[in-house]
């Protein structure tokens, strides 16, 4: 036999029960849409930090690539000084202490390159190493916000709580047929009880 509704009191906890679960349900969809929009958002200032970052890292090669050439004129232009000095005071250029001074600065003059290099590139990983843990975030964002369906969400909700209200309507479904809820306008249930449940053995004479 299908259960019939319950009267009074137990129709208007049914109900009540009803609308809670469908705010519920509409509470838990409005939290996972919020939840993807944060993600998606987070997903895209991580984005644009790791662009930052990558620009950085080019820039920073770029600075080095100038030092270096700047580096590299400032010696020409020293080497070219001592060759001329040298030259006016009728020193032979290709033997001796003077080719021994023209290498010591062109020796010093690789030495300030490599380590401008070197900087360079040290500057550049670490902005590209940065870079790559936004770019990580960014697709751990995406694909989180991805796996979130906030109907889904919403509908399991409510299937949920679906589910716990048809076993309360069930329940007060058998309470009513055994005359242990109180009507609508009050009253007891039956004579010599409380109110309580607990009281249906004592109203029918089980104990």
């Amino acid at each position: 036999m299908t259960p019939q509704a319950p009267s009074g009191l137990g129709s208007a906890s049914l109900i009540g029960a009803g609308i809670g679960a469908i705010g519920s349900a509409i509470g838990t969809y409005q939290q996972s849409k919020s939840l993807r929009s944060q993600l998606r958002y987070q997903a895209a200032i991580a984005e644009i930090n790791q662009r930052l970052s990558e620009s950085s890292a080019q820039q920073a090669m770029q600075q080095g690539q100038q030092q270096v050439a700047a580096t590299t004129m400032r010696y020409g232009a020293v080497k070219s000084s001592q060759r001329a000095a040298m030259a006016a005071n009728g020193v032979d250029l290709g033997v001796g202490s003077a080719a021994e001074v023209q290498a010591s600065t062109d020796i010093l003059k690789d030495i300030d390159k490599n380590t401008i290099e070197a900087n360079a590139i040290r500057s550049a990983f670490g902005y590209r190493t940065q870079g790559a843990g936004f770019a990580n975030q960014a697709l751990m964002d995406r694909t989180s916000a991805g796996s979130i369906s906030p109907a889904s969400s919403g509908f399991s909700t409510l299937l949920g709580s679906a589910t716990k209200v048809a076993e309360s309507w069930y329940m007060l479904d058998k309470l009513d047929k055994l005359g242990a809820l109180p009507a609508a306008g009050g009253g007891e249930a039956l004579s010599g009880s409380n109110g309580f449940v607990g009281d249906i053995n004592i109203a029918k004479g089980w104990v």
